[in-house]
Formats: structure tokens, sequence, C-alpha cells
């Protein structure tokens, strides 16, 4: 079978009789519409369950989205304090966690943080 295109593939998985489709109870999926419409369509009495790998890789792009977008909020709130601290005449000092790191730092290193095990 050439390609994905809906019409192609159904009528070649409709080669499979019908009553060993009706069997078919559970079909793991990647989230592509035209894939979905193709099981809907061929096996109409199975559950559809989108594939691990994606769901962990929608994960992974918001926390990376979330990450970046906090991590810039920080940059322009420490130009902020650092202005400020300069027409007090102070010394701007950034915060510095327990493991050397300042919040602007440990956003831009902490990409799989999030992922890796407690132990580790």
């Amino acid at each position: 079978m050439k390609g994905i295109k809906v019409d192609v593939v159904t009528k070649f998985l409709k080669l499979i009789p019908k009553n060993k489709r009706d069997k078919v109870e559970e079909i793991t999926l990647d989230m592509a519409f035209t894939m979905i419409n193709i099981c809907k369509n061929v096996f109409p009495n199975a559950k559809q369950v989108t594939d691990r790998f994606h769901v962990q890789k929608l994960v992974n792009d918001a926390v990376q989205n979330v990450r970046i977008e906090y991590r810039w909020e920080v940059l322009d709130l420490e130009v902020k304090l650092y202005e400020e601290a300069k027409k007090k005449g102070l010394t701007y000092a950034l915060e510095i966690f327990e493991n050397g790191d300042t919040l602007k730092q440990l956003l831009a290193r902490s990409r799989y943080l999030l992922f890796k095990h407690h132990s580790k």
C-alpha cells in the first residue's frame, strides 16, 4: 500500500473481513487526523488510544514552552530590579540557590529536570 490517504488505506484495510475487523478492541495511533478517520471507518468497535511517544512529546513541548516563558519573565524582572537598584545607588545582588545557580541559570539548564527520576 502506498501513502496514507484515507480512501487508499480504508480500501486496503477493508480487505480484512468485517467480522474480523469488528473484533478489534483497541488501536494505538499517533494523533494524525487521517488515521483517526480511517480507524473510525474500518474498526468502528475499537477504542482509539494515542501512543505514549506522542503524548510524551506534547507534555515535553508544553513544559518547555512554560519554562521559556517563565525564564523571560525572570530576565525582565532582573533588568527591572537592576535598574531600580542603580537609580538608588545600590548594587543589585542576585539570589543564589544552594546549588550555586541563580533562578535565570536554573531555568536555562532545567530543560529535562522535571522528567528525570527523583534519584538523579
